[in-house]
């Protein structure tokens, strides 16, 4: 199959990330650093960006502006993906910190790329959070 080129983007020059809606970011901040060892990158107050490995994504304090919290919601719209050497280990970490694993224990998985060994939680701010070994982002016959 061919790739297509988007000749708007430069190869590299595309990053796609998420910005997790949470009603406290400073309080969100300090559980994402303890429960997935993450770094703050910076902080204005009601928005925040970390990483984890290298992997960026934002915090931020809906405004009525167009979107909410899961909490405030009573339901998520987001699934965040994770995939990671030791998903055992990812998941563990977070639910000592707090976070709900009973959801989704991990569990090997057959699919069309591979068996792959993936399981999850839910963190305290409604976000549900999916952690596996293996990325189906790649092309499989």
């Amino acid at each position: 199959m061919k790739k297509e080129n988007n000749p708007e983007i430069k190869n590299g020059s595309l990053i796609i990330s998420v910005m997790l809606a949470v009603s406290n970011v400073p309080a969100a901040v300090v559980w994402y650093q303890k429960a997935l060892g993450a770094n703050l990158l910076w902080s204005l107050g009601s928005v925040a960006g970390l990483e984890v490995a290298g992997a960026t994504f934002f915090l931020g304090e809906p405004a009525n502006n167009g979107w909410e919290s899961p909490a405030q919601l009573g339901i998520t719209t987001t699934r965040i993906e994770v995939f990671c050497d030791d998903p055992d280990t990812f998941i563990e970490r977070a639910v000592q910190a707090g976070a709900n694993g009973s959801r989704d224990p991990v569990r090997n998985h057959e699919a069309p790329w591979g068996t792959h060994r993936q399981g999850g939680f839910i963190d305290p701010f409604g976000h549900i959070w999916l952690v596996g070994d293996r990325s189906p982002l790649n092309r499989f016959p």
